[in-house]
């Protein structure tokens, strides 16, 4: 597709969406919940089609050499599918926020102030591998009374087209705009470029991917954006920690998956704790076959032990490795534990193991971050672990939305001011 025709494609789903947008924002909440149902029942149906599709997708993927782990990020298996379809009813069977009034007041002059939510508008989303995404950020929309134009990732086109097709259909049986829900039909490069600077169009865009795209979108986006670039996420086992609690929670936070953005990347230890504990997380990583890239204490603790321990350099304590390497570090307290994570974490997920509540206080107020847990795992910073039914990506932004975003990180607040027939003096 040539510049001009991805221009003049990006132009038409901008005029559409915003179209679309107007017609969700006043849709009745029982319109939107027939959309839902009718998708998830079209996802537990879904045809020979969509399997096909899927198929040419992993094909394709598997010629170009793309990596195991990628290739299994493509899969639309029966229990992919049935895990979305449940997220659909599970949106479905959650209030309707849009409308509502918070915070109403009376004030002196007689007036009524308070705030009402609705959508934001338009949301660009631009997401990599998992197609499944496509049905995540189509359900988030639906609820939320947005239009979304979603641009997947290449590796993923005919899945995308597929599940695309099943959104529109179910948007029509429910008697909403099929625009409501577009997908970029261009795998072109031009087409991110053109959405990201669309504002007469686009109210936001979230990136879903690799560092490298999303700070390719935060450089060169016109439109606000929705983002976290790393996960560089802590586990702190303070001085107080029961440590039985302590060796199961580090050990999901870290080995559970090592892939996502949640995953534990650094352990902190108070020194009181860490003769102890080190040697028993120590011999559980190295069972797992996990680098342990330490400082000079926990390095001679873990040694001292016999397990093995590689020394860490400046960078490995604000590095997201993404893979079965965490760096540890003994710490004097939680003092210094708040302030190593303050400094290097990338202000994601960050969790304490205490029994002591002024500790578990402070670290709650202190920790800068968008996720701050006390006695569990960080695995749990997730839209559906946090009860939001979906989450259409992480924020570590400190306006709008910050955490999981799910239906109200879609939504904006707009004062409200109910009178009868008061005037100023």
């Amino acid at each position: 597709m040539n510049a001009f025709n991805v221009n003049e494609h990006m132009q038409a789903l901008g005029l559409q969406a915003k179209a679309a947008a107007a017609q969700m924002a006043r849709a009745d909440a029982a319109i939107k919940v027939k959309a839902l149902k009718a998708l998830a029942r079209r996802l537990r149906e879904a045809g020979p089609e969509l399997g096909e599709a899927n198929a040419r997708d992993i094909e394709r993927a598997v010629a170009a050499g793309l990596p195991a782990p990628m290739v299994d990020r493509l899969k639309l298996t029966p229990k992919v599918l049935a895990t979305v379809a449940e997220g659909c009813e599970q949106l479905a069977a959650m209030p309707d926020v849009i409308g509502e009034i918070i915070g109403m007041k009376q004030q002196p002059s007689g007036i009524r102030v308070g705030q009402m939510r609705v959508p934001i508008g338009v949301f660009g989303m631009i997401f990599e591998s998992r197609p499944n995404v496509t049905i995540e950020a189509a359900s988030l929309a639906i609820k939320s009374g947005n239009a979304a134009i979603l641009r997947g990732g290449s590796e993923a086109i005919e899945s995308n087209k597929a599940l695309a097709l099943l959104v529109a259909d179910a948007l029509a049986e429910a008697g909403l705009p099929v625009e409501a829900v577009q997908l970029v039909q261009t795998t072109d490069r031009e087409a991110v470029g053109r959405l990201i600077a669309m504002p007469e169009y686009v109210d936001v865009i979230i990136p879903r991917g690799g560092k490298g795209l999303i700070e390719r979108i935060s450089r060169e986006a016109k439109v606000p954006v929705i983002k976290h670039l790393d996960g560089n996420c802590h586990v702190y086992v303070d001085d107080t920690a029961e440590l039985d609690m302590a060796l199961k929670i580090v050990d999901n936070a870290k080995t559970q998956k090592y892939s996502p953005c949640n995953a534990a990347e650094g352990l902190l230890v108070a020194k009181s704790v860490a003769a102890t504990f080190l040697p028993q997380i120590g011999a559980v990583f190295a069972a797992k076959g996990v680098e342990m890239r330490c400082d000079a204490e926990a390095g001679a603790i873990l040694r001292g032990a016999g397990l093995p321990a590689v020394d860490a350099v400046e960078s490995d304590w604000s590095e997201e490795y993404l893979a079965a390497v965490i760096s540890i570090k003994v710490v004097a307290g939680v003092d210094e534990a708040i302030e190593h994570i303050n400094h290097y974490s990338s202000h994601h997920t960050d969790a304490i193991i205490t029994r002591d509540h002024v500790n578990a206080q402070r670290f709650l107020r202190e920790v800068d971050s968008a996720s701050v847990m006390v006695n569990a795992s960080t695995r749990f910073a997730d839209g559906f672990e946090f009860g939001l039914g979906a989450e259409i990506g992480i924020s570590t932004d400190k306006f709008h939305a910050r955490g999981p975003v799910g239906i109200e990180g879609l939504t904006s607040l707009k004062y409200v001011v109910l009178g009868q027939g008061e005037v100023r003096t």
